[in-house]
């Protein structure tokens, strides 16, 4: 005879159900689709910064550059996922109706923020030492 603790849980395999699932499905919805957008508005900071100072940027592309981009852009992504530390709570919250209306607004400022970050970072941290 087993023991009523040790039996398996028959859960294990199936997603998350109730309200807490229903707000990370819509929350997956909104923001997974405005990343692509996200990413093409760095990837134009970028190509601008190396088009407009092409000469300058020219001996900076090496295989060891393009490896620490890739880990830029992953920490960029990383980044983005902030918003559901956001906007799962709110979709809780008694506010929710006018959060859902108005979330695209923590969009536009977290993606203006990370070009002026970028910016930053390419003006100050990498610009200086490409030789």
């Amino acid at each position: 005879m087993q023991p009523a603790d040790s039996a398996p849980p028959q859960d294990i395999g199936r997603p998350p159900t109730g309200p807490s699932s229903g707000f990370l499905a819509d929350a997956i919805r909104f923001w997974e689709l405005r990343r692509l957008f996200y990413n093409l508005a760095l990837a134009c900071v970028v190509l601008l910064w190396v088009t407009v100072s092409w000469p300058h940027f020219r001996p900076a592309f090496t295989l060891l550059s393009l490896l620490q981009l890739a880990v830029l852009a992953l920490l960029a992504n990383l980044c983005y996922c902030a918003a559901y530390l956001v906007d799962i709570p709110m979709q809780g919250s008694p506010l929710s109706s006018v959060w859902k209306r108005r979330r695209w607004a923590l969009w536009v400022v977290g993606t203006l923020f990370a070009i002026l970050f970028e910016n930053y970072w390419i003006a100050d941290e990498i610009y200086p030492f490409v030789r």
